[in-house]
């Protein structure tokens, strides 16, 4: 059987308040081609298929007429599990229409091992769905103490034994699979995935996932990647980039022919769908900015502007630039005392507040910056600095 692996699609999501709607709908379009072309039998959708537990109705419609697509009136085996941004109780309250159409919506931790058969090949496939299991949707407290190794050690515990229980179902003569949303040690994330506890207490061993699947199918990390395991692990990463440490990141799907006892050897299907995110240096001015619009450099992309500036930016200038490009998300610009004091500040005793009430005596003939604009400024140094040290 051909099995594709998607997740993490965060429906209703913005950047910086930008829709990225018409993103989605142009993502959910390819993945119906995708699924077309390649013969899928069987879709695993490993959750966050919203961005918050009371998503915009626009994205619930997006959902529900993608995955009636998807699944072409049955033709199509259809699996979707809950993520950490999904209201379990309403991702699966429409279960019970959605089944007659060969959809399974599991948004709670379930006992039973899915079973989903497969007309075109006549094999069956078994998969253990486990939606985000945090203590609230386990409806079980781990441990009283505030101890965050006893408890992950804990919350391995639980899932192991949640993944066992299921893993009876397995057979030497089905397809067996594990689909999960949750933080397995040794991914790496990016910064949108939101509010999660990445490198938490709710993280979880690889071996806490060995229980005889041919493949485990993740959701949570937003780059798509293996997981080194004793059992093919992967996160097949989100459709889109959501922030801007996921500049470069190629998005994918992940494809699959299992057969049972086969091993797996999963195939990445690149998407084209999407607005890239890009960040620009302008280290030459605010001219260098519009020779670079007039080349049509990273023509319809979203881009994090630096533009090394030496005299103070105006908003006519700002405004000018968002004029001539709607794609600019972030307009920073940095001035020759600010490259001084980002070097130096290890060596010197004043702070960056300091330099920059400094700097902004010096441009204004000596008046201080108001609190609120010191503390604009310090944001905005600080989230660069993050997206600097991630190094994505």
């Amino acid at each position: 059987m051909r099995i594709l692996h998607t997740a993490d699609w965060h429906f209703g999501r913005t950047l910086e308040g930008r829709s990225r709607m018409e993103e989605q709908v142009a993502f959910m379009d390819e993945l119906v081609d995708v699924v077309r072309h390649e013969r899928v039998d069987v879709v695993l959708i490993a959750g966050d298929i919203y961005d918050s537990v009371n998503p915009p109705a626009a994205a619930e419609q997006l959902f529900y007429e993608g995955i009636a697509r998807l699944s072409d009136g049955g033709m199509r085996q259809v699996a979707v599990i809950s993520g950490n941004h999904d209201h379990p109780d309403r991702l699966a309250a429409s279960g019970p229409l959605a089944a007659a159409q060969g959809i399974t919506l599991v948004g709670s931790p379930i006992s039973e091992c899915l079973s989903i058969g497969v007309s075109r090949t006549g094999e069956l496939a078994r998969v253990i769905a486990l939606p985000y299991p945090s203590e609230s949707r386990l409806k079980e407290l781990l441990s009283d103490v505030a101890d965050e190794e006893l408890l992950r050690g804990q919350y391995s515990d639980k899932v192991a034994s949640l993944i066992r229980r299921q893993a009876l179902s397995f057979e030497s003569g089905t397809v067996n699979l594990l689909m999960s949303h949750l933080y397995v040690l040794g991914g790496q994330e990016t910064e949108s995935e939101r509010p999660i506890q990445v490198g938490g207490a709710y993280t979880v061993d690889t071996t806490a996932l060995d229980c005889g699947a041919q493949y485990v199918a993740l959701g949570h990390l937003h780059r798509p990647q293996m997981v080194k395991a004793a059992s093919p692990m992967r996160y097949s990463g989100s459709p889109l980039a959501y922030s801007f440490s996921e500049a470069g990141q190629a998005k994918s799907v992940t494809l699959l022919d299992l057969a049972p006892g086969q091993v797996a050897e999963p195939q990445e299907i690149f998407l084209t769908s999407g607005r890239s995110l890009v960040s620009w240096k302008a280290k030459e001015g605010i001219g260098q900015v519009y020779q670079w619009l007039d080349e049509k450099r990273d023509a319809n992309a979203w881009i994090d502007l630096e533009i090394s500036m030496t005299s103070a930016m105006s908003m006519e200038q700002i405004q000018s630039l968002r004029k001539a490009y709607d794609g600019f998300i972030h307009i920073r610009p940095i001035y020759p005392e600010m490259e001084v004091a980002r070097i130096a500040l290890p060596k010197k005793a004043l702070s960056m507040e300091e330099h920059f009430t400094r700097f902004y005596a010096r441009q204004t003939g000596g008046a201080q910056p108001e609190p609120e604009l010191v503390r604009l400024f310090l944001e905005l140094l600080e989230d660069g600095a993050r997206e600097e040290a991630s190094g994505e």
